[in-house]
Formats: C-alpha cells, structure tokens, sequence
C-alpha cells in the first residue's frame, strides 16, 4: 500500500476506535512520537497506547489535506471540537515506520475534560 492509501486506511480504523486494527498497520519496530507526549516504541506499545487514548476520549480526525511524497504521506487534520494538528507518516513496505504527530495537548486536554498537569498550565 502506498503512503497516502495508508493513511487513508489509519484514519477510517481510527475513527473507528479500533486499536487492534490500527496497531496492525505499524512495523513490529515502529515509534509513534506525538510530540507533546514522549515517543511510544514497538507495535505493542503503540496498540497500547491507542487503547489507552480511545478508552479516556472519543477522538475523531477528519482530514484538511493529505498528501504524498516518496516513502512519506503528511495528513492536515481537524477534529469535531475545533483541534487542529499534523502527521508525517513514514511508510515502508506497506507498514508505518515511524510517526509523528504535531498538536496542542492542553487544548485537547481542556477539550475532552481530561485531568491537565501541572506543568501544561504553569
């Protein structure tokens, strides 16, 4: 699959909650580093990590702009309340290598009535 197909394919299984689903499009070896957070390394930690994510808030990406270049697809992206980020999504052979997702965690946070810490309103 190519990046930008792959991608297409990530955010229908994200919007659908599925953790096991979306963990089966990374490498075994793949590191998620949303960088407002420290990055998640290993397919296993990584489904983790979404099943922690889709069990403490309803999260949902429509897609701004997505596009292709070589092994990379770069998602713009928008939720329902307003939220606005970015992914660059490392493809390789058919699987997600490495990803890295740009967004406000406080606003998020703030968003979804979830517990801020300390240090994101100091």
């Amino acid at each position: 699959m190519k990046p930008k197909e792959l991608v297409k394919k990530w955010v229908e299984i994200f919007n659908s909650g599925d953790a096991d689903l979306l963990a089966a499009l990374y490498h075994e070896n793949a590191i998620n580093h949303q960088v407002a957070n420290e990055p998640v390394i290993g397919r296993t930690a990584i489904h983790e990590m979404f099943k922690r994510e889709f069990g403490s808030a309803n999260m949902v990406c429509l897609v701004e702009q997505l596009f292709e270049n070589g092994e990379w697809a770069i998602l713009e992206w928008k939720d329902p309340l307003g939220l606005r980020g970015c992914g660059f999504f490392h493809v390789v052979n058919g699987k997600i290598k490495l990803q890295r997702g740009y967004w406000d965690k406080l606003s998020f946070l703030k968003q979804h009535g979830l517990p801020t810490p300390k240090n994101l309103i100091d």
